[in-house]
């Protein structure tokens, strides 16, 4: 029997997205026993967009309980919400904050990123008003061009935020833009020491590894590791290339299900849904789960995609639309109430995000974050 444990939302509906906690640990425990020189590394979670649409809240205690040392999230409010939440370890704004929302972090013991000198000033000012530092982290530009202080100048703008007194430097960090190409890999990986060869970084974070990095690269200079969709059982692969290295076994942490709500029979010829975009070659049993494209299911999916109820899988027909879908169930002996499962497991049959991301050109990231809009989630261990 499953321990289920249920999130705060709305229940009241024939559809969910669940999430196995099991799986979480399991992940990190494959993902800690490939890593060299695991033990010299801390860990960070990525549990930004409530945790790529995971629930961040309920799977932090999971990851810390399975040796994660801080978080990494997105916004000033995301940490706030894990603060509020008695979530205690190291929490870090991977993106930029503004500077009038300072004050908000200090209050609430989170690491902000830093890349230039309004940053500086409003550092300064906060300290002058509370006499307390704001610990900080400086986001280096390698090649990602998005944010961060440009590597040709982070050398002076660390020894000047480190001899400041005003500011609590923990660390500093770049990110990959392309960890899967080995040239863009090597280039930004070269920027980033050349700014750890210009300061001293005694007793700072040093981080650059994300999820597929921290199988790339071997490096002790860098001692912290940030994990993101990987934890969650999806590969960070993108291209389509094989990688040169191997990532471990994973299991998609997240499923989505819904209940048959109708079921009837159509006769050859006729269609079904918006414009008729499947027209039935024989008599048909069609059933209705009441997930549509306002739960994070793409329109684009529409007759592209499969679903699988008691270990038989059933291909969705006619467009999805904003809270139905419909499947071609002809043959199968089953009732109002039956459970169709579209991404996760049913029987021996295994639905894959990476499968929706592949049909929508798309990365799996993007899909998961969908499915937080308006589905409950139901969490499995």
């Amino acid at each position: 029997m499953k321990n289920v444990r249920t999130s705060f939302t709305n229940k009241h509906r024939d559809s969910w997205v669940e999430i196995n906690l099991g799986y979480l640990e399991e992940n990190i425990i494959n993902i800690k026993e490939q890593i060299k020189n695991v033990d010299k590394k801390n860990l960070m979670a990525v549990i930004k967009a409530d945790g790529y649409g995971h629930g961040s809240l309920m799977c932090a205690p999971t990851l810390s309980a399975c040796g994660i040392n801080s978080f990494g999230v997105a916004s000033i409010d995301e940490g706030i919400e894990l603060r509020e939440n008695k979530i205690n370890c190291p929490v870090l704004v991977l993106g930029a904050v503004p500077v009038w929302a300072f004050e908000a972090a200090l209050n609430y013991d989170i690491e902000v990123s830093i890349f230039n000198e309004e940053h500086i000033d409003a550092i300064k000012m906060l300290y002058e008003r509370t006499n307390k530092k704001l610990k900080v982290q400086i986001k280096v530009d390698t090649g990602m061009n998005r944010i961060g202080i440009n590597y040709k100048e982070a050398p002076d703008f660390i020894n000047k935020i480190k001899n400041s007194g005003f500011a609590d430097l923990k660390g500093i960090f770049t990110h990959f833009a392309d960890a899967e190409n080995p040239g863009i890999l090597k280039m930004q990986k070269e920027r980033f020491d050349y700014v750890l060869d210009n300061i001293d970084s005694a007793n700072l974070k040093v981080h650059c590894q994300n999820s597929l990095g921290a199988f790339l690269i071997d490096d002790d200079r860098y001692n912290l590791i940030r994990l993101g969709i990987i934890i969650y059982g999806l590969t960070p692969l993108t291209s389509g290339i094989k990688p040169v290295v191997k990532l471990p076994g994973l299991k998609q942490l997240i499923s989505v299900k819904g209940r048959i709500t109708n079921i009837h029979t159509i006769k050859k010829g006729e269609g079904v849904s918006y414009g008729y975009k499947f027209i039935a070659n024989k008599d048909t049993k069609i059933a209705t789960i009441p997930i549509g494209y306002a739960d994070g299911v793409s329109r684009n999916l529409s007759n592209k995609i499969q679903g699988s109820i008691e270990g038989h899988l059933v291909n969705q027909i006619g467009r999805i639309t904003m809270d139905q879908m419909m499947f071609d169930i002809t043959g199968l002996d089953v009732e109002t109430g039956d459970i169709i499962t579209i991404l996760g497991s049913d029987g021996n049959n295994f639905l894959s995000v990476d499968r929706w991301a592949e049909i929508l050109d798309t990365i799996n990231y993007e899909l998961t974050c969908r499915l937080k809009v308006r589905l409950p989630r139901v969490y499995v261990r």
